[in-house]
């Protein structure tokens, strides 16, 4: 019997690093709103009362930063002084300059908006069709922020982090056999924060009878947790793309999705990858199912299509490439046409998760594409 253990990790909307990415995504946001044309590169550092934006920005529409960026902070929490950072109080720097020309001239004619190779990934272990333990650590911190917010434990600040460990036997999720829960707070007692995170988050969101009896739990394990946000760590854009995408299991292509418009096929054709492996698996052709994609600047097609379903497909894979070809536009108006790209929806996607989400926004989530590979069989 194999048996083997996989850990995926999470982090809070008011982490550093998704501070960043909120703020690239809430400023294409705007962008979109104004002007579907509109191309972005946008990346966003933060640290201790200070936000630089720069980037690549060409708009019909007027983008007004500095407000985008405090209303959302502002949003996030971090409305105290106390924090190291505020709303209202953090200087914001902003360096943003038109598109190249030379990208502009290959994307105008519908080509990609740069190099790269993409996955996507799906496997049955799970309802959304995601891999368990990303989808325990987005619940977790989801509920930390929840109960924050709600002043359910109105001492928690907005950073925090979760960790989750997963055994397996046979490929198949058996128990959750570690948890680690770091949430910035007040000056409480340690003992305090270990039993209210534990009832308020941890057996909250996570089944009784999925946790092993002997369950390791890590709560602010350096037993320390004030000084939290970019007072402590600095935040860059596009630094959490395992968060972002399957928590490990599966492949990442290296390029981030945040504060890119969708004419960049690091965000596009990585929905798209999804779209097309969780089909599959929904479809019932194969249990996992992972694609690859590859773009070269300025052409429309990919340069490669892989699919690998790990031995348990009931169709040939070179089969499975040829439905694709034969019944999808893969260019990037093909992949932001199918999946309804150009809308303000990127903001809603910079915190727990872009996959495994069951908002309307998320159209690379549909499943209606299963009669297309299913017919096959």
């Amino acid at each position: 019997m194999k048996e083997f253990c996989f850990t995926s990790e999470s982090v809070t909307e008011g982490h550093p690093d998704k501070i960043c990415d909120q703020v690239s995504d809430a400023i294409l946001d705007d962008v979109m709103r104004q002007d579907k044309k509109g191309r972005v590169a946008c990346e966003t550092l933060a640290t201790r009362g200070l936000l630089f934006i720069a980037g690549e920005i060409t708009t019909e529409g007027y983008v007004e930063i500095p407000s985008i960026v405090r209303n959302l902070l502002k949003e996030i929490g971090y409305t105290d002084m106390a924090y190291g950072f505020n709303y209202d109080a953090s200087a914001i720097i902003t360096a943003i300059q038109e598109q190249s020309p030379d990208i502009a001239q290959g994307v105008d004619t519908g080509g990609a908006g740069d190099q790269g190779m993409m996955f996507g990934y799906a496997t049955n272990e799970t309802p959304q069709l995601m891999p368990l333990p990303i989808m325990l650590a987005h619940s977790l911190v989801r509920r930390l922020a929840e109960v924050r917010k709600t002043k359910v434990l109105s001492y928690l600040r907005p950073d925090g982090k979760s960790q989750v460990t997963v055994r397996y036997q046979n490929n198949r999720p058996v128990e959750v056999v570690a948890v680690v829960l770091s949430s910035q707070h007040d000056d409480i007692s340690q003992k305090k924060i270990e039993d209210d995170l534990r009832q308020a988050v941890v057996e909250y969101v996570i089944p009784k009878e999925l946790l092993a009896p002997d369950y390791k739990l890590f709560i602010n394990p350096t037993g320390r947790f004030v000084i939290g946000g970019p007072q402590a760590d600095t935040g860059v854009t596009g630094r959490k793309i395992i968060v972002d995408t399957y928590g490990g299991f599966g492949k990442n292509g290296g390029g981030c999705f945040s504060g890119k418009d969708p004419t960049k096929v690091d965000r596009t054709a990585s929905y798209f990858a999804r779209y097309l492996a969780k089909n599959i698996v929904a479809s019932g052709v194969a249990s996992t199912c992972e694609i690859q994609l590859a773009y070269v600047i300025g052409q429309k097609q990919p340069v490669s299509i892989m699919v690998n379903m790990f031995g348990s497909e009931k169709l040939p894979e070179e089969k499975i490439v040829d439905i694709i070809r034969k019944n999808l536009d893969l260019s990037p108006a093909g992949m932001i046409e199918k999946l309804d790209l150009l809308r303000p929806i990127y903001r809603k996607t910079a915190c727990y998760g872009h996959f495994g989400r069951e908002e309307s926004e998320f159209t690379w989530e549909k499943t209606d594409l299963v009669e297309l590979f299913s017919g096959a069989l």
